[in-house]
């Protein structure tokens, strides 16, 4: 949550500051869920609400409405922002195998951090939150076909920045 306010705010304190407000307005008003979208998508859809209001009273708004696309990070990244290890890359687990893997994930987290704000938004809510595209789409208020150009693009920034390190 804090890396999708940060996105918007780019200002990691108010982005925090947003978040802990969100959090302690989602629980006043847990009791309005409805269900008509998934839980965490009614969350997000809080923040970015929040997070564009701040942003808006504090001149440092952002527009998601570039034109960038779609590509397969969706299931690399777990709840929190990390990338997910997949199960049989463990199995002969060493230190040095460890090290590696840790130096690859800040990578990806680098690359991540550094896409263009849109991107990285799109990249957050459907890679790292597996929120569904309607509702990601809702809450940045752009089409299918825009958000399918900010994740590919955004896909492909993060893969040659990887190729580029481990190359």
């Amino acid at each position: 949550m804090i890396r999708l306010a940060t996105a918007i705010l780019h200002n990691r304190a108010s982005a925090e500051e947003i978040t802990q407000d969100c959090w302690v307005s989602i629980l006043r008003n847990i009791d309005r869920f409805e269900g008509r979208s998934s839980l965490a998508g009614w969350i997000f859809t809080i923040l970015t609400n929040a997070a564009r209001s701040r942003a808006r009273r504090d001149g440092r708004s952002i527009s998601f409405d570039d034109d960038d696309d779609e590509g397969g990070l969706a299931a690399a990244f777990d709840g929190h922002g990390r990338w997910k290890a997949m199960p049989d890359l463990w199995e002969n687990v060493t230190p040095e195998r460890i090290l590696a893997g840790r130096n690859i994930l800040d990578q990806v987290n680098v690359a991540v951090d550094n896409l263009p704000p849109a991107q990285r938004a799109v990249m957050i809510l459907r890679g790292q939150q597996e929120l569904d595209a309607d509702e990601v789409c809702a809450m940045l208020e752009i089409s299918h076909a825009n958000m399918r150009v900010l994740l590919h693009r955004a896909r492909l920034s993060v893969r040659a920045e990887l190729d580029h390190l481990l190359g």
